[in-house]
């Protein structure tokens, strides 16, 4: 078929050219560790390399994948490698890419059940799967008044229960009473809280960002948070919204839901709980007792695309009330209307999100979920903590470190001592440590502020990483913290 007019589609060319494109990223895979894991580029490199403009006549796909591996590959930072230790990891496997690869050749637009009727089906029935898996209570699974959705992201996730709870408490108190409302989270929470008071109407003044320390290992204290609802409460506010984590960004800390949870139930607050990252682990019996108490929320979500082998974008959220959602987000032009619909024994997916088009999502977890199975996953998660734990053990050899908070999954958040007359200079001689790693382009990793003091994270969590690419980094921040450490 070579010089043959690329058709919009037909099965041959797919199949050569789809051939091709598996090849591609399979050899991709295989080299992968031959790319500098952060890439190297400046602001700006690509229009250097490409046309001004697009081609008049077609190309072919060798020229298109030869300009990905001379020019996109340069600009990317590769999430995949095993020396990828950043932020938190963002899971590619073989199941979650085929997943993929089946839903963008049925291509539908499930955001109705008439749209495609299996797309909500299998999306209803994984949620509940993954559900069981958590032991999540029942009162979030499809047969009773909840039920599960997959949302873009955790951003998206917590938004739409922000507008929810905010709906169902102008209904009782009067839209006027927008500014009384009160959202409340660590200063430890993901920023997404924020961003979805700005986008809810939350007034900025009633953004309630509680602070943490050491002492509860940056956990959120309930007594604090007990005591700010009382101030706001007797101040004539109304309080809305807890979001509460399970594995925050910074440190993987734990906010104890049990009591939070109380706190919550007695003064009518919707409670969510962001899971994002470590709910996976949450699967393994041995690290369930963290979301213990999620019983007393509202709302529950996890990250399917972070440490679960599904492929971005898939957010897991469960509500223990689906009318609320629907209530606050449904719409119904007369181009939806439809008999299943109508009848009101379907979900449509449209209304319980922001945007009305959804893709067929649940494919990829179904085959995570089918491929390797409860006990594959579990290994996986299990593994990873394993080389985490290895991990700090070498930091806690060497006394030039300090391990600064508790690890409890696969994170570890660290630091190095300055000399002792040179407390000072902590900051800056952690700051230069993680450039000058991330500058040999061996590994990525990045950093946080915990108690003031600039702290380097390890996150293990990438598919393809081993204990060897452990040592390996190890390796390169003692050579690099000896390098630094010379002139003192």
């Amino acid at each position: 078929m070579e010089g043959e007019m690329l058709k919009p589609m037909d099965a041959e060319q797919l199949r050569e050219y789809g051939h091709q494109m598996v090849d591609f990223v399979a050899d991709y895979y295989k080299s992968i560790e031959n790319f500098p894991v952060l890439s190297q580029v400046q602001p700006g490199y690509l229009r250097e390399l490409v046309p001004s403009s697009p081609p008049v006549h077609p190309e072919s796909l060798q020229d298109v994948l030869d300009d990905v591996r001379t020019k996109i590959l340069l600009g990317v930072t590769h999430w995949q490698s095993p020396g990828y230790f950043a932020y938190f990891p963002s899971n590619s496997s073989t199941a979650g890419f085929l997943g993929e690869i089946l839903s963008a050749g049925l291509n539908i637009v499930g955001f109705s059940w008439m749209s495609c009727p299996a797309a909500t089906e299998l999306e209803i029935i994984v949620l509940d799967w993954l559900a069981n898996l958590l032991k999540l209570p029942a009162a979030f699974l499809s047969s009773g008044q909840g039920g599960g959705v997959i949302q873009g992201t955790a951003s998206e996730a917590v938004l739409v229960v922000l507008l929810a709870a905010r709906d169902e408490t102008l209904k009782k108190h009067g839209k006027d009473s927008l500014g009384k409302l009160v959202v409340y989270s660590s200063d430890q929470a993901h920023a997404s809280v924020q961003k979805g008071c700005q986008i809810a109407g939350i007034h900025p003044e009633n953004f309630r960002i509680l602070k943490t320390n050491s002492t509860t290992a940056y956990a959120l204290s309930p007594d604090e948070f007990s005591k700010v609802v009382s101030q706001d409460v007797a101040s004539g506010l109304i309080p809305l919204l807890l979001a509460a984590t399970v594995g925050t960004t910074s440190s993987t800390a734990v906010d104890p839901l049990s009591d939070l949870g109380k706190i919550t139930k007695s003064n009518g607050i919707w409670f969510h709980v962001d899971a994002a990252f470590a709910g996976s682990a949450c699967i393994c019996p041995e690290y369930r007792h963290y979301i213990d108490g999620v019983e007393e929320a509202d709302s529950f979500n996890m990250n399917a695309h972070k440490w679960f082998l599904t492929n971005f974008d898939c957010s897991a959220l469960w509500v223990k009330n689906r009318q609320a959602l629907i209530q606050s987000l449904s719409t119904y032009p007369e181009y939806l209307r439809n008999k299943a619909s109508e009848a009101n024994t379907v979900v449509d997916y449209k209304d319980w999100q922001i945007p009305l088009g959804r893709r067929f999502r649940s494919l990829k977890l179904w085959m995570v979920l089918r491929l390797y199975g409860q006990e594959g996953l579990q290994s996986y998660i299990r593994n990873h903590i394993s080389l985490a734990k290895r991990f700090e053990e070498l930091v806690i050899q060497d006394s030039r470190f300090e391990v600064i908070t508790p690890r409890l999954f696969s994170l570890v958040c660290f630091r190095l001592l300055p000399p002792a007359n040179h407390q000072d200079r902590s900051d800056n001689l952690n700051q230069a440590l993680l450039d000058a790693v991330n500058s040999t382009g061996t590994i990525f990793m990045s950093h946080t502020v915990l108690s003031g003091k600039y702290v380097l994270r390890l996150a293990v969590g990438a598919p393809l990483t081993e204990e060897k690419h452990i040592m390996a980094a190890w390796e390169i921040l003692q050579e690099k913290a000896t390098s630094l450490l010379k002139p003192f």
